[in-house]
């Protein structure tokens, strides 16, 4: 079992754009998700250190105590909604799941969307993931409708939650 002490969070670099997509892709094909319609087929997938790494939008990586990329998580700018973040790409390796890391980089991500400037966050995920729609709920997620926006037409649970410290 993977805990919280042994393991470090991190900015992704373009060395871990491989790790990366496995991660992703070997999850969404363990819940039935490597169909058209979701990230799966992203070609954006392999070279995420291109996409993220500006004002808008980070990922990172957290890593076991060799260094290995167990998980990752990032954000990335809502245009529907005003000063929302979407949380994306949440996901870990089966070694890591029901260790409590999945809350960790909620919380982590969340500060790092409020030191962004956002007061809200976003996220959209699929009734096959279970475990994660149970994380998002304990961390105060509530359910929304569909934006009409949305782009990965296979998603079919949507979640909002503010993030500012008023709220």
């Amino acid at each position: 079992m993977i805990t919280g002490d042994m393991v470090r969070l991190r900015e992704m670099t373009e060395a871990d754009n491989a790790a990366v997509a496995a991660l992703v892709r070997d999850n969404l094909k363990q819940f039935k998700l490597d169909i058209p319609g979701t990230v799966y087929f992203d070609s954006v997938l392999d070279h995420l250190s291109d996409y993220y790494g500006n004002n808008e939008r980070r990922y990172y990586v957290i890593e076991d105590a060799n260094g290995e990329v167990i998980g990752g998580i990032g954000y990335d700018r809502f245009e529907p909604m005003q000063d929302t973040a979407e949380l994306q790409k949440l996901y870990l390796t089966d070694s890591a799941k029901g260790s409590g890391l999945g809350y960790r980089m909620i919380d982590f991500i969340e500060n790092k969307m409020r030191e962004a400037g956002y007061k809200a966050s976003y996220l959209e995920t699929h009734d096959n993931l279970q475990a994660a729609i149970h994380i998002y709920e304990k961390t105060g997620y509530k359910e929304i409708e569909r934006p009409k926006e949305v782009v990965h037409s296979t998603m079919n649970r949507f979640f909002h939650k503010f993030i500012d410290s008023e709220s």
